[in-house]
């Protein structure tokens, strides 16, 4: 080998090299991959959908008899007062000469009359409700800064106030309702007496029944009406609550009480609020994709602070987040760093520059990110989206 090298010193190197250069060239190289760490953090579990505000509270007010209207001189958007004049309606003088309809009216005012007394008894009923748990409420905040009961016992108060309150409102508001469906009822009946009596016919004047604004106007122009036709629609757009339609398999997972989440309605921050009612009939909705999916209604209270969503009107959209699970020290990783092997989920650990294949068993996946139950530490670093040239024992390079 020395006297080859003396004699060909050139082709001896050249064979050296060449042979080299094969050997670097087959040797396994490490390769270039990006690494993420297993870390304790906030997880939540969220359902996310579309949904739209609508006020709590309305009511469609609607022509007591037939005659002709005048000219609304409303807008939409108008604060009303109860008992404001609305409009008026002049009635037709040939229905009320029939004797039927005057003993229909006078049964119109009776159960008007039934139904006020009704929706009074249920709203001192509500009001007692709302009274008994806003004092449970106030029993039970010196009781939590004590630490005496858990969190969960005072949300529930909270929510027992909340949803209270929300009923005492509606009970209230349907007072309110069954005092102006008197009202109309015995406008109708003295306005067959005056008939009877040969007695000049005034205008029947339509009032607000509620404090709110004009939601709706169905007829702005004068003209003839027949009796129920609907007329106005009149609401108050500061008590909202939020309605979303979420597939069928969704709502199963949804229950009242359930923290919500509104986001992107306009505002810097999002609002919080709270599920009062899953509906329990569905409807078929026909997707952007033209799939027939079956929905089911979501009814939610807003639960932040009014003045943050005053500018929210009617029929606002929303983008809804229900929080199904959330916890705040839970041990995770990023989804991109797990994949199937043997039937199991596993992820590529980093150690010694090696890439060392490991099962784990997963938990809760909101879709970024999945809770580690088994098989990894805190810290423990892993590659994110392993591709295909990544193998077990295979040295590899953190870009």
């Amino acid at each position: 080998m020395i006297n080859l090298l003396r004699k060909h010193p050139v082709i001896t190197f050249t064979a050296v090299l060449i042979i080299a250069l094969l050997i670097y060239g087959f040797w396994p190289q490490a390769i270039l991959v990006e690494a993420v760490k297993a870390s304790k953090a906030p997880m939540t579990i969220t359902i996310e959908e579309e949904g739209r505000t609508r006020v709590i509270d309305r009511y469609l007010i609607a022509a007591p008899v037939s005659g002709v209207t005048c000219r609304v001189d409303l807008d939409v958007g108008d604060e009303v007062t109860q008992g404001q004049t609305l409009l008026t309606i002049t009635p037709l003088d040939s229905e009320v000469l029939d004797p039927r309809s005057r003993a229909q009216a006078q049964a119109r005012l009776a159960a008007a009359q039934s139904a006020l007394q009704a929706a009074s008894e249920q709203a001192n009923a509500a009001a007692q409700a709302s009274k008994l748990a806003t004092l449970e409420l106030n029993r039970y905040e010196p009781l939590l800064n004590k630490g005496t009961i858990s969190r969960d016992q005072y949300d529930r108060a909270l929510n027992d106030a909340n949803t209270t309150a929300a009923q005492k409102r509606s009970a209230d508001f349907r007072v309110d309702v069954a005092r102006y469906e008197l009202e109309a009822a015995r406008a109708v009946l003295e306005h067959g007496s005056q008939i009877e009596k040969d007695e000049s016919v005034e205008r029947i004047l339509v009032r607000s029944p509620i404090n709110g604004r004009i939601l709706k106007i169905n007829r702005q122009c004068e003209g003839p009406v027949n009796i129920g036709e609907a007329l106005l629609e009149v609401g108050d757009p500061t008590a909202l609550e939020i309605e979303v339609d979420v597939l069928s398999a969704d709502a199963v997972k949804i229950l009242p009480g359930m923290p919500v989440r509104f986001e992107r309605w306009g505002g810097a921050q999002p609002l919080k609020g709270i599920v009062r009612t899953v509906e329990p009939t569905g409807f078929t909705k026909t997707s952007a994709l033209g799939v027939e999916e079956q929905r089911v209604l979501i009814i939610s209270d807003l639960t932040s602070p009014a003045e943050q969503w005053q500018q929210l009107g009617d029929g606002y959209r929303v983008e809804a987040n229900f929080i199904i699970w959330h916890e705040e020290d839970v041990l995770q990783i990023p989804a991109s760093s797990l994949f199937r092997h043997n039937e199991q989920w596993a992820v590529y650990k980093i150690e010694n520059n090696e890439a060392r294949l490991q099962t784990v068993q997963i938990g809760k996946h909101n879709g970024l990110a999945a809770q580690v139950l088994q098989g990894l530490n805190i810290g423990d670093q892993l590659i994110d989206h392993p591709g295909n040239e990544v193998e077990n024992h295979r040295n590899i390079k953190v870009r």
